[in-house]
């Protein structure tokens, strides 16, 4: 019997320890998302729900009905100190996220409480001087955006 006790207390903490990794890993499976489309709800969801401030959004409408098709979401307050900094940031990795996803986003416009801001596909593409389709992995994408979030003046400018 005890030794009975002692296989299904070792499995439950093999199990546990498992379950936690796989709890600190969501965004790894961003990129199961790629190619998805504008008009997929499930997936443009399970996207934007995993990428930063993905617990403060609100909800969001999928514009499908004509040509160039986007998408609007609607998040509740931030907080932190820099609060449209902080906005700006969200906004440009979201963008930079949803737009090599998903393929046929053209437009996304981010509203915060008091702060709206609309993002191309277009713009940002030559903003960062590189075509977003071509990235596969989620680090090599994170790494482009974190280097273009350090200058302030250059978020400025793609956020007018």
């Amino acid at each position: 019997m005890t030794k009975t006790l002692r296989f299904f207390f070792f499995s439950l903490i093999i199990l546990s320890f498992l379950n936690g990794c796989n709890a600190d890993n969501t965004n790894k499976e961003l990129f199961e998302f790629k190619g998805s489309y504008i008009g997929e709800n499930s997936a443009v969801g399970n996207i934007v729900r995993n990428l930063p401030s993905g617990d403060n959004l609100e909800g969001f409408e999928l514009k499908t009905k004509e040509e160039p098709y986007g998408m609007i979401l609607n998040y509740k307050g931030i907080e932190a100190e820099e609060i449209e900094k902080k906005h700006k940031e969200t906004a440009i990795y979201n963008a930079t996220f949803i737009f090599v996803l998903v393929q046929n986003a053209e437009w996304i416009t981010f509203n915060f409480e008091n702060q709206e801001y609309q993002i191309t596909k277009e713009n940002l593409q030559d903003w960062y001087g590189k075509e977003l389709s071509e990235y596969s992995s989620e680090e090599e994408l994170r790494k482009l955006t974190l280097k273009y979030l350090e200058d302030e003046n250059k978020i400025n400018d793609l956020l007018k």
